[in-house]
């Protein structure tokens, strides 16, 4: 275990510099509030997990999650979410532990594993890129404003959604650009499409889905079965994967806890805005002494964190898979055909028009729109903001040429990146790019979760988990990484299993 060897510093794993040592923060001190109850908790504690939600409900729910509903029924397939979901928000959880206990978010903190950060940081960033480089969040975003836009479905091979796609890029970047401080740009957008999203799509479920299509949905979820015939490795992999956010490769969102001011994330600072005044952000974080009132302090922040992840994330992820797919089963019912890889992204939009008509039709257009750019907005800035995070920490001959000031490096990173998905848009139809990206998530459960391990264990004796979360990191290890070998046998040859 890891030992305070002097009274200011706390040696965490290696290779990076130790931590500085002082208080925790109060939540009251952190919230400006003399009292932190119910109305100030939803006003100010809560955040980080309405842009993970903002995420989560997104390529998953909306394309993967219908589409394997809509080819396959919720038999077989509702565990699978179930159980992601469950795995995920539990992983979540611990990642954002480490934020909340040493202000470090993980890709830096992963810097401390042995042998150390020239290592594993650079493997982190590069699979954070590679896994959602691809653009398909993007793509499918694109189909649906040109369906917006015209009033029907894209051809096949048709532009002018990949024009729109990046001209969503652009707009992310204007809302970041816009910001005095990201991470809170990012909230209050979420906060507006994600009650809109799922106030919207319940609305519509209570219209024009039967009851016992409801029922098939939530029994679904509860019911222990095999996968149904025909479902491939890829489909399923890539359902658990994308399942509530991004099962292994999940803690690339988690650092907004820091920006969010939890813990010593507030002694750490943010990422800020053209429009702020800028902000120190630390290179190194910092922890706290073991001692009774830190202790008490501790206690306090965890509570909060639970409730953000569990009360929030899992119920919206939760509420954002049934419903969707319940209103994919029932344009099935009426529409006589199943969804297809081309189509996925209209095809619900499609089948109300033709059975209520055109204002459904747009409904559900624009739902699928504030859906798709939920996602775009948090993967894409997340990207940027993972590499930042990384660059700035490890390089410091990059904080002297950015004169210690991270919007330096983010903005024209940004940039760079916007570019690239630009061009990778045009390669691939955008379900199989969201497939593609979920199951390279589930590689990620094959190696973060060991990490997190190691670097959870040596925090702070008041912040270690319990004997039984290790054993629950174990289970993303082994669920997850199934879906990963068995994509990778089926992507080159055979599949290990096949339903």
């Amino acid at each position: 275990m890891a030992e305070v060897t002097d009274v200011r510093t706390y040696q965490l794993g290696v290779s990076r510099p130790p931590l500085a040592v002082t208080d925790l923060p109060e939540p009251e001190e952190v919230f400006g509030v003399r009292r932190l109850g119910p109305r100030e908790l939803i006003k100010y504690a809560i955040g980080p997990s309405l842009i993970a939600l903002g995420i989560s409900i997104g390529s998953g729910e909306w394309l993967l999650g219908p589409q394997a509903v809509g080819q396959y029924g919720f038999v077989g397939v509702g565990w699978v979410i179930l159980v992601s979901a469950l795995l995920q928000t539990f992983y979540n959880v611990e990642s954002s532990r480490y934020v909340v206990a040493t202000g470090e978010v993980p890709v830096v903190g992963w810097g401390r594993v042995p042998p150390g950060w020239f290592l594993w940081v650079p493997i982190s960033v590069a699979v954070v890129i590679f896994a959602f480089i691809a653009g398909g969040w993007a793509a499918s975003a694109g189909q649906g404003v040109y369906a917006l836009v015209h009033g029907e479905v894209a051809p096949s091979g048709a532009e002018e959604p990949r024009i729109w796609a990046i001209a969503l890029l652009v707009l992310v970047f204007l809302i970041t650009a816009s910001a005095r401080r990201i991470s809170r740009a990012l909230e209050l957008a979420n906060w507006v499409m994600v009650v809109s999203i799922l106030t919207g799509l319940l609305l519509i479920d209570l219209f024009v889905v039967p009851w016992e299509l409801w029922w098939d949905g939530i029994s679904g979820f509860l019911t222990p079965a095999a996968p149904p015939e025909g479902i491939t490795a890829t489909q399923l992999g890539a359902l658990a994967g994308f399942t509530a956010l991004a099962s292994g490769l999940n803690w690339y969102v988690m650092g907004h806890y820091r920006d969010k001011g939890y813990g010593m994330g507030y002694r750490t600072g943010f990422l800020s805005g053209l429009r702020g005044g800028g902000s120190k952000l630390e290179p190194v974080g910092m922890t706290f002494p073991d001692d009774e009132a830190n202790t008490a302090r501790w206690k306090r922040w965890y509570k909060l964190l639970l409730t953000d992840m569990w009360g929030v994330f899992f119920v919206g992820a939760m509420l954002g898979m049934l419903l969707p797919t319940i209103l994919m089963a029932h344009a099935v019912e009426t529409s006589g055909e199943r969804p297809t890889t081309a189509n996925v992204p209209t095809f619900v939009a499609s089948a109300l028009d033709s059975e209520y008509g055109s204002t459904l039709f747009y409904i559900a257009l624009i739902l699928g729109v504030l859906i798709l750019f939920s996602t775009q907005l948090g993967i894409f800035e997340a990207m940027v903001r993972v590499t930042t995070d990384a660059a700035h920490a490890t390089s410091p001959t990059l904080r002297r040429l950015i004169e210690g000031d991270p919007r330096r490096f983010y903005y024209p990173f940004m940039f760079l990146l916007m570019v690239v998905i630009a061009v990778i848009l045009h390669l691939a139809l955008p379900v199989n790019l969201v497939q593609w990206s979920a199951n390279m998530s589930n590689l990620g459960a094959l190696i973060f979760p060991f990490m997190l391990m190691y670097l959870n264990s040596k925090l702070p004796r008041p912040a270690r988990p319990r004997p039984y979360h290790y054993v629950i990191l174990g289970l993303n290890v082994l669920f997850f990484g199934f879906f990963f070998i068995n994509f990778i046998a089926d992507f080159v040859g055979d599949p290990l299993i096949t339903f």
